[in-house]
């Protein structure tokens, strides 16, 4: 037999030899115990014999896979039956029985004579040796091999001469356990056993309940760096209002970060992870360990400190958009009439309810604000006024709200300032989404609910580039250092996203730059109908330059008369009509008389005024406006324009029609050549880059709008190397929150007071509204709770 087959039967064998030492065992202790005992050994013989065929009974009936009992296996048992009765009744006679007694002293070797049984049952053998069992070999260690207790197994015809053959039950024994010993060397019966349905459902089971031990592994704590790196980043909003660079804080997290990011950052994580995660920027390593950290305690974050969460809940999903501005018609400002035509456009798609709120001057305030001395007894009044112009412009009606708020003129900022709290003009259960145009402006003052608080989204889109406007005046560079860091801190407080209309604004904080305005759809027509004229060979153009502006020197006034001073005798002939009223109409004017400028002023107008289609260029060197409404429309006219290579001008520089100049050199051969030229007429991408469809569409993008009113959560989401995702603000506290909310706690108590709010150039009693407004508005005293205007 080979040795894989002396490797399958060492258990069987080990068991018997066990027994046999018992036997020895029991014999040598007490010897004359095992003499009354051989009288019994018949008896035991029997009960061995109901084992046996018990045994054999059994083994039919058990059923693995791999093991299959076959027919033959029964009818062997049945043939062996009375053999073991004989072989049993030879063995317990009392001859034999005192045969072994004599032979069992307690000094003597037990030697069992097998030469008659294997005789009996092997063919041929190979002579080696004493032909008996040493029971005192097996006990010092040594195993019987199968080859040893049965011999090799011969056929019947094989037998060698001389040689009984084989005892038939043996002999298919012998059969059986050689088919065993080759099954087993050849591993068909574990073979099967292993890919049986019964193991598959155990191993699946393992696996339920065991844990990958990269999984169990505990997450490591936040370590001293990863804190103050933490610390650090989410205290920039403190830090800015301090001074400190955010580009400065950045470097203070990366090295922090660094130092520890192949150690304690990444300590938890596999290699593969690792690597991953080294592809990742600074900012997100850090996130995701936190959040694991905080996670594995299970820890689950609800909101910041200064937080409020009853807030509007869309569920009739039907939601609520307020827009809060700070100028209305009939001023034509922009702030006035971007707006309106905004509330139109997010109107129009019926997915969401729009309210305009504007503000309510007192008659004498209306007065220093409305051109052609226009008032208006009452909001209702006014409130035809609007929709009566907008949709002489637009074509459609509008289906929006409007609603007021008190405001007063300051003629120092000759700007309107809210009065009293802004807010509470919107009512809590409509407040949704709050679109603040020119946020900085609504909020410098404002003494009354946090806008973050009261709405789910808040959006503030910034129109105008205040401190370009305050380093003109006196003390400017000190003025315009103060109010860049309240400008800081009132849209970091009161804002979740902020929209620049252009890079030429300071830097605030929550912002992204996209023009969100669109022109006019008046001015697209006028273009339309110049572009057909000229189709036809019509003269489109009669005029030649002009420029159209509130006269005030801030307004590009200052650039242009700089510029055509400078260059008087190149552009010897060149006139230009100027329209516009303003404060510093006087003082321009005479300025411009006084150098002898080619100048014609004239009134200010409606850009989309008959008079004004005819002029072929448009000039405009301002560089204080964030994004001149009056380059747009002209554009959209099919004019010419010139203007300064300035970040305020970005928008339209992808514009055929668009000329710009860097130098004042330049400036001279820009207007030269417009003037020379005929302009191209629009493309349709032009055309429609210009419309307020095209505006609408990019401010839902860019205001995250989109996300909000589809009800897809904004919240970040973080992912391991594994793939899995973990929502940041679930797990994780965020500081930052908690900064603008102390910043929000802490301008609330200082507009509170009257003489801080003078001090910093407010008009006085504007913390709350006056007598007059509340009758305008039908409100009653601050003190009390008041009925919402309109609603």
């Amino acid at each position: 037999m080979v040795n894989d087959g002396q490797a399958s039967t060492p258990s069987a064998f080990s068991f018997i030899s066990k027994g046999w030492k018992e036997v020895k065992h029991s014999a040598d202790a007490d010897l004359q115990l095992m003499k009354e005992r051989a009288n019994s050994f018949k008896n035991l013989a029997t009960s061995f014999d109901r084992e046996i065929e018990n045994f054999f009974n059994s083994a039919s009936a058990f059923s693995v896979p791999a093991i299959r009992s076959p027919p033959a296996e029964i009818e062997f048992v049945k043939r062996l039956q009375p053999n073991l009765s004989e072989f049993r009744r030879n063995y317990s006679s009392p001859d034999f029985s005192k045969k072994v007694l004599e032979k069992w002293g307690p000094r003597s070797r037990i030697r069992i004579d097998l030469s008659a049984i294997k005789n009996a049952i092997v063919s041929e053998v190979e002579a080696e040796g004493d032909e008996t069992i040493d029971f005192d070999r097996v006990r010092r260690g040594r195993k019987l091999t199968f080859r040893e207790f049965w011999g090799e197994w011969k056929g019947e015809g094989e037998a060698e001469e001389g040689q009984t053959k084989d005892w038939e039950p043996i002999r298919a024994l012998k059969t059986r356990l050689k088919e065993f010993e080759i099954r087993s060397s050849s591993a068909e019966i574990f073979g099967g056993f292993k890919n049986s349905e019964f193991v598959e459902k155990f191993k699946s089971g393992l696996k339920s309940i065991y844990k990958e031990p990269q999984e169990s592994k505990e997450v490591p704590p936040l370590d001293v760096p990863e804190l103050l790196a933490s610390l650090v980043r989410q205290s920039g909003p403190f830090l800015d209002q301090l001074g400190v660079r955010k580009d400065l804080c950045d470097k203070i997290v990366e090295n922090l970060c660094s130092k520890r990011k192949n150690q304690l950052l990444l300590r938890s994580l596999s290699s593969e992870e690792s690597s991953i995660l080294e592809s990742e920027n600074v900012n997100d390593e850090l996130d995701l360990r936190i959040a694991s950290v905080l996670q594995s305690t299970g820890h689950r974050y609800e909101g910041g400190f200064w937080g409020d969460h009853s807030k509007h809940d869309p569920s009739d999903r039907k939601r609520h958009v307020a827009i809060v501005t700070t100028a209305s018609l009939p001023w034509m400002t922009g702030t006035a009439v971007n707006p309106l035509f905004r509330a139109a456009y997010l109107a129009e798609s019926a997915k969401q309810n729009v309210t305009l709120l504007v503000p309510w001057l007192c008659k004498s305030d209306q007065e220093l604000v409305y051109p052609n001395n226009v008032t208006f007894s009452s909001p209702e009044e006014q409130e035809i006024y609007i929709r009566n112009w907008l949709e002489e412009r637009i074509g459609f009606r509008a289906d929006f709200k409007i609603s007021f708020y008190p405001g007063k003129f300051s003629k120092e900022r000759r700007s309107i300032i809210p009065a009293g709290d802004t807010s509470q003009f919107i009512p809590s259960k409509y407040a949704d989404i709050a679109i603040l145009e020119e946020p900085e402006h609504l909020n410098w003052y404002h003494h009354g609910k946090r806008w973050t608080d009261k709405f789910n989204h808040v959006v503030g889109v910034v129109h105008t580039n205040y401190l370009e406007y305050i380093k003109r005046e006196k003390n400017g560079a000190l003025q315009a250092f103060l109010v860049k860091h309240i400008n800081n801190w009132v849209t970091r407080a009161y804002c979740n996203k902020v929209l620049r209309l252009s890079a030429a604004t300071q830097d605030l904080p929550k912002s992204v730059v996209c023009n969100v305005h669109g022109v006019n759809p008046t001015f697209l027509k006028i273009g339309e109908k110049i572009a057909a004229e000229r189709e036809l060979g019509q003269q489109a153009f009669s005029e030649g330059a002009y420029f159209l502006g509130k006269m005030v020197w801030a307004k590009g006034y200052r650039e242009l008369i700089d510029l055509l001073a400078k260059h008087k005798n190149e552009l010897s002939g060149f006139k230009l009509d100027v329209f516009g009223n303003g404060e510093d109409a006087h003082e321009v004017q005479s300025t411009a008389k006084k150098l002898e400028l080619n100048l014609n002023f004239m009134k200010g107008r409606d850009h989309a005024d008959d008079s004004l289609h005819r002029y072929k260029v448009f000039i405009n060197p301002s560089v204080s406006d964030v994004l001149c409404t009056a380059t747009a429309e002209a554009l959209a006219m099919g004019k010419f324009v010139v203007c300064a290579d300035h970040p305020s001008n970005e928008f339209f520089m992808s514009f055929t029609n668009c000329l710009t100049y860097k130098t004042s050199e330049d400036f001279v051969a820009k207007v030269k050549e417009a003037l020379a030229n005929e302009p191209l007429p629009l493309t349709p991408e032009e055309r429609y880059n210009l419309s307020w469809e095209a505006a609408t569409q990019r401010f839902v993008e860019y205001s995250d709008l989109s996300k909000v009113l589809n009800d897809i959560t904004v919240g970040e989401k973080l992912s391991n190397a594994n793939g899995k995702f973990m929502t940041k603000s679930l797990s994780m506290p965020n500081l930052t929150q908690m900064v603008d909310g102390g910043l929000a706690f802490a301008h609330y108590c200082l507009t509170g007071n009257e003489f801080l709010r003078l001090c910093t150039g407010a008009i006085p009693g504007t913390r709350d509204y006056d007598k007059q407004h509340c009758k305008d508005l039908h409100l009653l005293p601050p003190q009390v709770e008041n009925p919402i205007y309109g609603w």
